[in-house]
């Protein structure tokens, strides 16, 4: 069963990737649309707003595969000194307290995606409903959570660390 739910979250954070690398490619075009149009006196019109939002799907897209990949940033200076228990409770709490970290980021922007549809926010000059954007960080925010989540059982349950596979491939 435990493996079924990976490689749906496998799935889900290859849709997440897939959907940040498109958004890779949107604003390296849009900045050098912009770029481009600046030197003949015609900048982009409304580029600073597609760069921002387009940034918010960059990021967050990538987010869940850099966990899964074990790509954030971690500090090993006592990893070779402790025993290989602790190690991995270790690595469960850091799982654990990450899933948590991005479950109440997901909340304080699906906060803040209201108070956006309340007062109709929108981008300055493009007029894109902002809410949209923050929609897409909870999900992706949540992706996220779910990896780490199921990071945590994982570690918890096999001692299945799917960062240290990724090494030795």
């Amino acid at each position: 069963m435990l493996l079924s739910i990976r490689k749906a979250a496998d799935g889900l954070i290859g849709l997440s990737a897939a959907i940040g690398s498109l958004a890779l490619v949107v604003e390296v075009v849009l900045i050098l649309v912009d770029v481009i149009g600046r030197a003949f006196g015609a900048p982009l019109f409304g580029s600073q707003d597609m760069i921002t939002m387009v940034m918010v799907l960059l990021v967050f897209g990538g987010m869940a595969l850099c966990d899964r990949d074990g790509g954030h940033i971690s500090v090993d200076l006592i990893e070779r000194y402790v025993p290989g228990v602790l190690n991995r409770l270790i690595d469960m709490f850091s799982a654990l307290l990450g899933a948590v970290i991005f479950v109440f980021i997901a909340y304080a922007v699906m906060e803040s995606a209201k108070l956006s549809v309340m007062l109709n926010l929108s981008t300055n000059l493009m007029q894109w409903p902002k809410a949209w954007f923050q929609w897409a960080l909870c999900g992706f925010a949540l992706v996220t959570a779910a990896g780490m989540a199921l990071r945590f059982v994982e570690l918890a349950i096999s001692g299945r660390d799917i960062r240290r596979e990724k090494e030795t491939v």
